[in-house]
């Protein structure tokens, strides 16, 4: 028996809902659809589906394919981000949801429940891709910011993505009220009997904002700073400050992620100081055998005043100690009366004037030629300065030019390093006729 449709107006009519079903261009296929008998359903709901498909092709392609042929036109870059971010494809998404919202009255005639529970289930649908369409934004205007060279991007991430968690839990409470059809408020009132497990659920997001705001609001760390986090093994440059982690790439070019809280409760050390400084500090020592030091004699004085960088300070010196021991009556027939020159306090005087004259070595900042505690290894020379050089490959190798110079020149002050015996060493010790 065929019976009429009731009128979709009408049945619409009381439920709050906006009659979709009888506006252009959905009229003329609403009267159609409504000729249909009852056993026709899945006719119905065929040709509805079929129309939400279509109208998601549609959409996509008109949509999409239109905005992107406008962003090849222009010469700003924001307008390719919106495309690469897939904001339109994003927004397309919505139409099959208006058509099963419009015609849901079709599928269901005689059945309210059903119709609204897809009403329901549509604008849900819409709300997430909604959501998705405002985090795609999110993104786009995330991804502008950090392309300005002058704005300060450092803690960009980190806020955009608490942005995101914001906004995907306001989602998550509307779909939830929409499936429910429940008001959105009257959830938020029940949610403060969750709040134990929203905390322990978003712990770490909660402890990674608070430590990145740290981070940023007292400029501990940006993008690019070169920084050591032992614990973590990380030992190279930030890529990436995030919520969560701090990306760094070290030097083997392997990748770390350092969680935010670590940071902060177990310390880093950070070289932007060094790199803003306009040096780099050399900080090395070599041991000298004690048994080399000795007084300068005549023969060793007259050969070391051919050095240039001494000769000024030779000459200085001789005078010195020579007008102190003839004031004082010194008896200088030992050498353990008055004072004398040595050979260690000599080379440390050249090894000084040698750095000074040093292009590379900033006369600047701290500058040191020290001598440590003897130890069982001998006695420390110590050289405490900076090298103007800042790039690791040349600042080894000026380090490496300045230590082989000096390691060639001890025979001169006849001063000899100390190391470890070999067994070169032994087998000259016990004799070639005896090994």
């Amino acid at each position: 028996m065929v019976r009429q449709a009731k009128n979709i107006p009408e049945a619409l009519a009381g439920q709050g809902d906006p009659d979709l079903g009888s506006i252009a261009p959905w009229g003329w296929l609403t009267e159609k659809v409504e000729e249909l008998s009852g056993g026709q359903t899945l006719i119905v709901l065929v040709i509805v589906v079929a129309t939400a498909v279509a109208a998601n092709v549609l959409a996509k392609r008109v949509m999409v394919n239109t905005m992107r042929k406008l962003a090849r036109r222009t010469s700003v870059k924001w307008d390719d981000l919106l495309i690469s971010n897939k904001v339109f494809a994003r927004l397309a998404g919505i139409a099959p949801a208006l058509v099963i919202y419009a015609w849901a009255g079709l599928l269901f005639p005689d059945a309210s429940d059903s119709e609204a529970l897809t009403r329901n289930l549509a604008l849900a649908y819409m709300i997430l891709v909604g959501g998705g369409v405002v985090a795609a934004l999110l993104e786009t205007v995330r991804a502008v910011l950090e392309s300005d060279q002058t704005t300060d991007t450092t803690a960009m991430r980190s806020y955009f993505q608490l942005g995101k968690i914001l906004l995907w839990l306001v989602v998550g409470i509307l779909v939830v009220a929409k499936l429910l059809d429940k008001d959105p408020t009257s959830l938020l009132t029940g949610l403060g009997a969750l709040m134990t497990v929203i905390l322990l659920v978003f712990k770490d997001s909660i402890l990674g904002f608070v430590a990145s705001l740290q981070l940023t609001r007292d400029d501990l760390v940006r993008k690019g700073d070169w920084i050591e986090v032992p614990g973590y093994g990380a030992d190279g440059d930030v890529l990436e400050v995030t919520l969560h982690a701090v990306k760094v790439q070290n030097w083997d070019k392997t990748i770390v992620t350092v969680p935010t809280p670590a940071m902060i409760t177990g310390g880093f050390k950070n070289w932007r100081g060094m790199s803003e400084s306009g040096g780099r500090r050399i900080k090395r020592a070599l041991s000298l055998d004690m048994t080399s030091v000795c007084f300068l004699d005549e023969e060793l004085l007259v050969r070391l005043k051919k050095v240039e960088y001494i000769q000024q300070y030779l000459d200085e010196k001789v005078t010195e100690v020579q007008g102190w021991n003839a004031e004082k009556m010194v008896d200088e027939s030992s050498l353990v009366n008055g004072r004398r020159l040595t050979n260690l306090g000599t080379f440390r005087a050249y090894l000084e004037l040698y750095l000074r004259n040093h292009p590379q070595i900033s006369q600047t900042m701290t500058f040191l030629v020290r001598q440590l505690p003897p130890s069982a290894d001998g006695i420390p020379i110590q050289i405490y300065v900076f090298s103007k050089e800042q790039r690791w490959a040349e600042y080894e190798a000026i380090i490496g030019d300045i230590f082989d110079h000096i390691l060639a020149v001890l025979p001169e002050f006849n001063l000899r390093i100390f190391q470890a015996p070999s067994g070169a060493d032994w087998r000259m010790a016990v004799g070639p006729n005896n090994g």
